[in-house]
């Protein structure tokens, strides 16, 4: 019959020593059930720092699309680009850095075009690469898709988005190299270094600022005197 209490007793001990504790860890203090929340804080510090690069990734998104939209902007007209009337060999080397500086200040939209023109030419005449490009952004799109309905945890941890993103480049880079992008990476900045070069150099820049500030300056001096 001396059993029968004990076991009624054990519970209730179990109880308070649960209720004690649960006061103490509203009263702040230290307790061993302190180890519970601080491994929730340090899963929750590890998801933020996973989610902290698509952030910075938003953040300059906004900068990306300022420079593209001021690229836009301030493309000069074909026809002035490419007059042959304009093209004339440099006096002196002194001028003709000066030239180049100034071209490639005025005219660097059009060549930023000129570069994607050719870039796209090389992508047309090359189908392995369009096939590995149209698999990695296949590849990124799902993951897009996938991180909005459930996120990807792996050993405990969140994996971010830009992780996964980057992980798909990771793995798409041996593929680039069998398609052949290394050789053709290197012939499009090669041609447009070269045609910008060609440009920057024998496009008489000294011309351009006669025919549009310096003609109409000049006849407001003449007729003055």
């Amino acid at each position: 019959m001396s059993s029968i209490p004990n076991a009624s007793v054990k519970p209730q001990e179990t109880v308070l020593e649960f209720l004690s504790e649960e006061e103490v860890l509203a009263a702040g203090q230290s307790s061993p059930l302190n180890s519970v929340p601080s491994s929730t804080e340090s899963a929750r510090a590890n998801s933020a720092a996973g989610m902290s690069l698509p952030v910075n990734l938003n953040v300059a998104s906004p900068m990306v699309r300022e420079w593209m939209s001021k690229r836009r902007e301030e493309i000069r007209p074909w026809g002035l680009f490419a007059r042959t009337s304009h093209f004339q060999t440099p006096a002196s080397l002194p001028k003709l850095s000066k030239r180049v500086y100034k071209n490639v200040d005025y005219f660097l939209s059009n060549y930023v075009l000129v570069f994607l023109v050719l870039f796209i030419y090389c992508l047309v005449t090359s189908p392995m690469l369009l096939v590995v490009l149209a698999l990695s952004g296949g590849a990124s799109y799902y993951l897009t898709l996938k991180q909005k309905e459930r996120k990807l945890v792996l050993g405990g941890r969140e994996v971010s988005l830009a992780q996964q993103y980057g992980l798909v480049g990771l793995c798409a880079i041996p593929l680039f190299l069998l398609a052949g992008a290394g050789s053709a990476v290197f012939w499009v900045i090669g041609a447009s270094m070269v045609f910008i070069g060609v440009h920057a150099s024998f496009y008489n820049y000294e011309a351009l600022d006669i025919a549009e500030d310096q003609e109409p300056l000049t006849g407001e001096i003449v007729e003055e005197v």
